[in-house]
């Protein structure tokens, strides 16, 4: 079992990154707060490792946090609830969120992540509320959720979601993940927040 990966970034992508351990390059699938982590990291990186070992796959998740990875294993767990459905859970919110939302029972903040709906929602929440509470995930990345973020650029913020809107995606996703790619890279222009939300969408 892998428990972690440390080695240096060849390739960095909103859902991917290759991490190269001593000329080996492990492919891992990330999420976007871990993805914002590792943004302009140039030393070594570690990343908290789970596999997810299948009959026709074998994939590599990679984590900034253990806190994030037990998350993502979590939800795991749940019934309905695959790798990818968590990481587009955990893309969607920060920890602290996620952990709030499932300890207050809000299935409308679950429910904005995409393919994400009313039953798994409430699913999640009834079987991760005590767990959560029992790990004392949501006491430990309070702090986290509380630090002040920077606003984003409302002109390049606006563009970017008028944008994505026509294309044909809903403004409330599209806010979403426009504000959050803003608040990684608060200079960023119209032209890559667009290019980062399409992979987010």
């Amino acid at each position: 079992m892998i428990e972690y990966i440390r080695g240096t970034i060849a390739e960095l992508t909103p859902t991917m990154a290759v991490l190269d351990a001593r000329g080996v390059g492990y492919a891992l699938n990330i999420t976007h707060a871990t993805y914002s982590a590792l943004q302009g990291m140039t030393a070594e990186v570690k990343l908290f490792v789970q596999e997810s070992i299948r009959e026709d796959a074998y994939q590599l998740w990679g984590f900034a946090t253990k806190a994030e990875r037990t998350l993502f294993l979590l939800l795991n767990s749940v019934s309905g609830v695959g790798g990818q459905s968590a990481r587009v859970i955990l893309s969607s919110m920060t920890p602290a969120q996620l952990c709030d939302a499932i300890v207050r029972g809000d299935d409308k903040l679950l429910k904005q992540a995409k393919g994400i709906g009313g039953k798994t929602a409430q699913r999640i929440i009834v079987e991760l509320k005590d767990k959560v509470a029992a790990l004392g995930l949501d006491a430990t990345l309070a702090p986290t959720d509380s630090t002040p973020q920077p606003a984003p650029n409302k002109e390049v913020q606006d563009e970017a979601i008028a944008a994505l809107t026509m294309l044909g995606f809903s403004p409330a996703p599209a806010h979403k993940a426009v504000t959050a790619i803003l608040r990684a890279e608060p200079d960023a222009q119209v032209e890559h927040v667009i290019k980062l939300a399409l992979k987010m969408l």
